[in-house]
């Protein structure tokens, strides 16, 4: 093993090791790695960033607008409905008609995109028909895996091989090399799924109408368990308040559901709506957490603490900081931007438009130029001036804050007693901050002075607390002390049936842009006007904090709010919606136009007119200037992430080759597997691969086994068509796992899928694919000595 050799295959492990850790992200690995290769000489500038120029690359993104068009002009649509009319209600026959549906659009649009687009349709006619989604949708997934098989188009994998060859000299794959094989495989795989896969995945309760449906929402996402209703008396210090100003929705977590007042019912109510005496608050959440809140309203505000203000203000000081440029900051969450532990300093308000935000700070995201009220002791504030995120430091006198800030009117203290249920309770547990954005500036306890406690500080009777807030604030938590709690809510309320509120089931479309965010840095009270009253993912409701969640491709999403907010939710790209509200049909007037455009481009891949890249770049510009889609959707249906993944790794397969790693690794399976003859490598190569699938990107693989392969073959001394085929089928059939491929994920919460549920019926479709390909491969591609 020579130098270069040892440094490619080190490179390959630790992208191996981060591929499957998920410690970074993928195409972030992908970019380290085409950056380690340049860095240590192994491969040229050009040649680093030939991936980029790669046939297959253009080809796969171009793609992407392909399907998209066919998708907004509703051809796939039409399609996909029309089949679903001739299934009849059967199970078997409803699976078949699905896979084959699911599998033909696959073979020639992308099968992430083709699984989203027939994903509300399935859940739709499993509705109408009765028949559990979750007897549906997983071969649904399946299908577009099975149905990207058949052609040189249907998925990257195939693309990626066929440009291989090519790369090393060999004839390439053409646009329907892959169907004898694929088609094959496909009809096997349809029919093993319909007889004997389907009685391997559960049964979940179907859904018939639209009341059957809103109440199978509920009890699916355990509503029942986390509604209760809240009484104010008549002598409440909350009477006179508005919604908004109680702080009973943005303080406790609380979904605010209807407003009942003298028998009548009102959803959803106006956040400015005053509260009266006798009014019934019905609200969704954890009453556990709203008891827990309630403490606080144990604090007694000590009206005169002078000597303890001055005390304070010897030792803390405040500065406003200018966030830099190009900060690490910029983007980040403000509760994620650490300021306590990084710069030992305690943020108060960040400054909007003509003053401070003071409020409602911990999913504010900051930006370049933000200015930032910051409190800390005197060594942390002078200490500002070396963090290069901030662009300049202004350390305010006491003068300067009261004009700017009022910081008198915001200071108080409060005596903790010894009866609090506070006592003993460490300062991040109290949820001071949380609730009202009280900070804790100091703790006066047995004579000694801490200032700028920290979150594990414990709280003991008769402390003295230096608070900044609003000292209004205290009284509203008076108030919640008062309401009486009611978990027994009558049935006939009728609050998730009316008109104006209802309840939809979604999840996030594969390519959505919300991946990633908690749900409240996304506020979709501000953003949508709806509330997320419910999440579940793998299978098992999310009974948590649900504003701390990360949403994730494959969440099922209960979203309430006015019917007509909801319908709206139809057209955005970042959900797939899963109940039926009336929404208007696609536009299909350019149906036939995108349909003859795709047509036109297999037509001239088969007849040679022009090169699969190239023909596909020209149909997606014709879609645009068609106006079958418009640029920025074009934009936003290509999968970046995929594109920077195939990129990126493009290069390793060409350091492979090039230092001999791709021969040594090749040695070591002949080593292995060479007395035995070509067919057992090749089996050795399809196993390796398809459980490869399981923990590392299809395109990735592809990449890191073409070279492995062509070096095999090399040995053996046969051409290596054959194993590419093979290697081909393994990696695109990746059913053995939810992570083995999007669409899988996408299915996972709509059908109340659990991991295990995939191994059930994964693993043996796998062995049936396997041994479908090995029978057919001698048949369709025979072993051809070089």
């Amino acid at each position: 093993m020579t130098g270069d050799i040892a440094i490619v295959l080190g490179i390959l492990a630790i992208s191996l090791i981060l591929f499957v850790s998920e410690v970074i992200r993928m195409d972030l690995v992908a970019l380290m790695v085409l950056g380690a290769l340049a860095i240590t000489g192994l491969v040229t500038a050009e040649e680093a960033f030939a991936g980029f120029s790669n046939s297959a690359v253009i080809t796969v993104w171009a793609m992407f607008i392909l399907s998209e068009g066919l998708t907004r002009t509703g051809i796939a649509d039409i399609i996909g409905r029309q089949v679903m009319r001739i299934a009849g209600r059967r199970e078997i026959s409803m699976i078949l008609v699905i896979m084959i549906t699911g599998a033909v659009l696959s073979a020639f649009m992308n099968n992430i995109g083709v699984a989203a687009l027939m994903l509300p349709v399935v859940v739709e006619v499993a509705r109408r028909t009765r028949i559990p989604a979750s007897r549906l949708l997983m071969p649904l997934a399946y299908s577009t895996l099975l149905g990207g098989l058949m052609t040189l188009i249907g998925t990257p994998p195939n693309l990626l091989i066929s440009e291989s060859m090519e790369r090393n000299g060999y004839a390439p794959f053409q646009l329907f090399d892959f169907t004898p094989l694929g088609g094959g495989v496909m009809f096997v795989g349809v029919l093993f799924v319909a007889l004997f896969g389907r009685l391997l995945l559960p049964v979940k309760k179907a859904e018939r109408d639209r009341n059957v449906s809103q109440r199978s929402l509920r009890q699916r996402y355990k509503l029942h368990e986390r509604t209760f209703m809240m009484r104010v008396p008549y002598n409440s210090v909350l009477v006179g308040k508005t919604l908004a100003e109680s702080r009973i929705g943005s303080s406790t977590g609380l979904i605010i559901l209807a407003l009942v007042r003298g028998g009548r019912n009102e959803p959803l109510p106006s956040r400015q709506t005053l509260l009266r005496g006798g009014d019934g608050i019905l609200v969704q959440g954890r009453v556990d957490q709203f008891r827990e809140l309630r403490r606080l309203s144990d604090l007694v505000i000590e009206r005169e603490a002078p000597v303890l203000k001055s005390m304070v203000a010897e030792k803390v000081v405040y500065a406003e900081v200018t966030v830099a440029e190009n900060s690490s900051l910029v983007g980040e969450l403000l509760r994620d931007a650490g300021f306590r532990s990084r710069f030992d300093v305690a943020v108060v308000g960040v400054h909007r438009r003509d003053g401070y935000r003071l409020t409602n700070l911990s999913f504010l995201p900051l930006r370049a130029t933000d200015r930032i009220l910051v409190q800390g002791e005197v060594d942390a504030i002078e200490g500002l001036e070396r963090f290069a995120d901030f662009e300049s430091v202004e350390v305010f006198t006491t003068e300067t804050l009261n004009e700017r800030y009022r910081s008198d009117e915001r200071l108080f203290v409060v005596r903790l007693p010894k009866e609090s249920g506070l006592v003993d309770v460490t300062l991040a547990k109290s949820r001071l901050n949380d609730a009202f954005d009280f900070r804790v500036v100091a703790v006066f306890r047995d004579g000694h002075l801490s200032v700028m406690p920290r979150g594990d500080e414990v709280l003991s009777a008769g402390d003295l607390l230096l608070i900044e807030g609003q000292p209004g604030d205290l009284d509203v938590l008076r108030g919640f002390q008062e309401l009486k709690i009611d978990t027994r809510v009558p049935a006939n309320l009728g609050a998730f049936d009316s008109e104006r509120l209802t309840l939809l089931d979604a999840t996030l479309d594969p390519r959505s842009r919300l991946a990633g965010k908690t749900v409240g840095e996304l506020n979709f009270r501000e953003r949508y006007g709806i509330e997320l009253a419910g999440m579940e993912r793998e299978g098992d409701t999310v009974t948590g904090d649900l504003a701390e969640e990360r949403l994730q491709v494959g969440d099922a999403l209960l979203l309430l709010g006015p019917r007509d907010r909801l319908q709206l939710l139809a057209s955005d790209s970042d959900f797939l919606t899963l109940t039926p509200l009336g929404q208007e049909p696609p536009d299909t007037r350019r149906a036939p136009l995108a349909a003859a455009i795709m047509f036109g481009v297999v037509v001239s891949v088969m007849l040679g007119y022009a090169p699969i890249a190239v023909a596909a770049v020209v149909g997606g510009t014709i879609m645009v200037l068609t106006r079958c889609l418009t640029m920025e959707h074009a934009y936003r249906a290509i999968d970046w992430r995929a594109i920077f993944l195939i990129a990126g790794m493009l290069p390793l397969g060409t350091a492979m080759q090039e230092t001999g790693a791709a021969t040594y690794l090749a040695d070591q399976v002949m080593i292995l597997l060479g007395d035995a003859g070509p067919w057992p490598v090749i089996m050795g190569l399809y196993i390796l691969t398809a459980t490869a699938t399981m923990i590392i990107p299809t395109a990735a693989l592809v990449v890191l086994m073409s070279p492995i392969v062509l070096s095999a073959m090399a040995d053996l001394g046969l051409q290596p068509e054959t194993a590419m085929m093979a290697v081909a089928m393994a990696a695109s059939a990746s059913f053995t796992s939810p992570i083995s491929h999007p669409a899988n994920i996408l299915v996972m919460g709509p059908g109340g899928y659990r991991f295990v549920d995939y191994l059930k019926v994964g693993v043996p479709l796998t062995l049936v694919v396997f041994i479908t390909v090995m029978a057919l491969l001698p048949i369709f591609w025979p072993l051809t000595p070089v």
